[in-house]
């Protein structure tokens, strides 16, 4: 019997464990002590630097403390003790996507956050305790809107490395897994940031500037060009790129991509940058500017407080500019609603897959036991 949306309605209470889902949602977490960026950012470099630079591991440790007190200088003092408002709003987004799961599948289906860097949120926490609630199917889900090495790669590499910790002998206690990569070619998506844009110029910016000079910065996540052969996130971000400016040209006519880059050395990275790419449109006449984030579903400090100094920046060489700073998309209903949407063709599948027991006897590397 395949249970349906209607039968779960009055039966969840007494779901039986392969009917109950756990969903992952997975995002990067942003430190909101300073004693813990030095941690934070050991556990980042890890991760992250071993995927495109050759760089030995003892330079870890100091270099995270040396990177910690840049972030100090740059969120205390420059900031005023800035706190990334990150990881409430991504609370909010788990709170609110549940509320839209368990509306058609019931509490069966619960939505647990990780993220790749805070404790207590970190994959191996949040794994022990979705085994300990007794489910045993989990949809893997970084909301993340473009896929990559550095993105949801880091997160399989983190739930991969949970599970090995959480295995218990020989049978392994997940029976079905499902991942939910990226959704930069969501039509749903694609059209919420082209509206966004919309509705801002017609409240902001429609009475005082023609839409020939009204620039429109789409931003992506910055990537480094080589990654040793994994996957960059260039491709996933281009498109995306294109798909949203394609809704905006014939309306719009200045715009451009603007890459949030890391200013690392060594590294070739997307370009233009966000400010290359304002003084290109501005070159062509734009007298506004609008720095519009779609390569981030969650406000973060690289859309707050890099977009705020790029914006500094362009206001000393260009006073007769105006410059608007866009929200990304964080918790707003509509987005919710397609978020939770693109998981139930998935949870619906965990649910109707058979139990599949692994048992790891019977790993090809046993065989020649036999």
């Amino acid at each position: 019997m395949v249970a349906t949306p209607e039968k779960l309605q009055h039966t969840h209470e007494h779901l039986p464990n392969q009917d109950r889902v756990a969903v992952l949602l997975m995002g990067y977490g942003e430190v909101e002590s300073y004693e813990d960026f030095a941690n934070y950012n050991e556990q980042a470099l890890n991760l992250l630097t071993a995927k495109f630079a050759p760089v030995p591991t003892w330079i870890y440790p100091p270099l995270a403390k040396l990177l910690a007190l840049f972030d100090r200088h740059e969120w205390g003092h420059t900031h005023h003790d800035f706190i990334s408002p990150h990881n409430a709003i991504f609370e909010q987004q788990r709170a609110g996507i549940e509320h839209e799961l368990q509306h058609k599948w019931g509490d069966g289906v619960q939505v647990f956050k990780a993220f790749n860097f805070c404790a207590p949120f970190l994959p191996n926490q949040v794994l022990a305790e979705i085994k300990d609630q007794g489910f045993e199917k989990i949809l893997i889900y970084p909301l993340l809107v473009v896929d990559s090495i550095f993105t949801s790669g880091i997160a399989i590499e983190q739930v991969n490395n949970g599970l090995t910790e959480l295995a218990n002998g020989n049978e392994h206690w997940l029976k079905g897994i499902r991942y939910i990569p990226s959704f930069y070619n969501e039509p749903e998506y694609i059209n919420l940031m082209a509206q966004l844009v919309e509705e801002k110029i017609n409240s902001d910016l429609a009475d005082a500037y023609l839409p020939s000079q009204i620039g429109i910065i789409l931003m992506n996540h910055g990537c480094p060009h080589k990654a040793k052969g994994f996957t960059s996130g260039i491709d996933e971000s281009q498109a995306l790129y294109e798909l949203v400016r394609e809704k905006l040209i014939n309306r719009y006519p200045l715009i451009s991509v603007g890459w949030l880059n890391h200013d690392t050395p060594l590294i070739e990275w997307t370009q233009p940058n966000a400010t290359q790419a304002a003084n290109n449109l501005i070159q062509l006449g734009a007298k506004v500017i609008m720095f519009m984030p779609i390569g981030f579903a969650t406000e973060n400090h690289e859309t707050l407080l890099d977009v705020h100094h790029i914006i500094h920046d362009l206001e000393k060489q260009h006073s007769g500019v105006d410059y608007l700073q866009m929200a990304c998309v964080n918790d707003d209903p509509r987005f919710l609603d397609m978020a939770a949407e693109w998981a139930n063709s998935h949870i619906a599948e965990l649910m109707q897959a058979e139990a599949k027991e692994v048992n790891r006897e019977l790993a090809i590397h046993h065989h020649h036991h036999h």
